[in-house]
């Protein structure tokens, strides 16, 4: 064949594929669109209750305060006596959630607290449920009918524990270690 023929050929089979594919860019485009990735719940900082802010007093202490909320997510250099509390939650499919609470010090005590109205920790598990209403919930026992399908089982084998049991390969292994003298 010569090398213009064989050179034609390629390019025609080339332009039959291009024509192919084009007109399945429409089923492509359908599939394509069926499939949906999967995407991660982002839970970013600290979750701050309501039962947690109100165990917050004036006249508190640094490292009291750490302990009721926790290490704060945000602590400037220029605003030493301020520590930001922020929470996010992003899932698909649900509006994202996001909180904001400032605690203010003076003289390394608590002087007051700034934000969001927080929930309660059963509002906030509340708040985690799924979305689906109604779950299908399988059938999880079998009709008689069903079973009746279901071929007879063979009559089991003799149990194990009933043969006598083997004798142990006598064996003799050396020791780990060399003994010390």
């Amino acid at each position: 064949m010569p090398l213009a023929a064989h050179w034609l050929a390629r390019c025609g089979a080339a332009l039959l594929l291009a024509a192919g594919v084009a007109g399945c860019a429409g089923t492509a485009n359908r599939m394509v669109s069926a499939i949906t990735p999967y995407k991660v719940e982002v839970v970013q900082g600290n979750f701050i209750s309501s039962e947690q802010v109100a165990a917050l007093k004036p006249g508190m202490g640094r490292q009291q305060v750490r302990e009721i909320l926790g290490t704060p997510l945000m602590t400037s250099v220029f605003h030493s006596d301020r520590w930001e509390y922020v929470f996010t939650l992003k899932r698909p499919g649900v509006e994202v959630q996001s909180r904001r609470l400032t605690v203010f010090f003076k003289d390394n005590v608590l002087e007051r607290t700034e934000g969001d109205e927080m929930p309660s920790e059963a509002e906030f598990v509340a708040s985690l449920s799924s979305k689906v209403a109604n779950p299908k919930v399988p059938q999880l026992e079998a009709t008689e009918a069903q079973l009746d399908r279901i071929p007879a089982r063979p009559a089991p084998a003799a149990p194990l524990d009933a043969q006598p049991p083997a004798q142990p390969p006598a064996m003799h292994y050396p020791p780990l270690e060399a003994p010390r003298r």
